[in-house]
């Protein structure tokens, strides 16, 4: 029976799998990133760490401005 409402266990399967693959690829690139300065400049998974750690914290922030901010406009 469909009613047209989206209020079933499957109506935020999207937007969870866009925001899980927002997080993994912002640590996936920035540790990319990493990786090759770690490379560059001769380290031992220095950047790698780093890049890792400010790919998750950059993917969370886009989290958050693409799904999580208010749009109200009221402060």
């Amino acid at each position: 029976m469909t009613d047209g409402r989206h209020d079933d266990a499957w109506s935020g399967l999207g937007t969870g799998w866009a925001i899980v693959s927002t997080l993994i690829a912002g640590m996936l690139a920035w540790g990319l990133i990493g990786w090759g300065i770690d490379k560059l400049a001769g380290t031992n998974h220095v950047f790698l760490a780093t890049g890792i750690v400010l790919g998750g914290a950059a993917g969370v922030y886009i989290v958050y401005l693409r799904y999580g901010k208010d749009d109200r406009g009221d402060r």
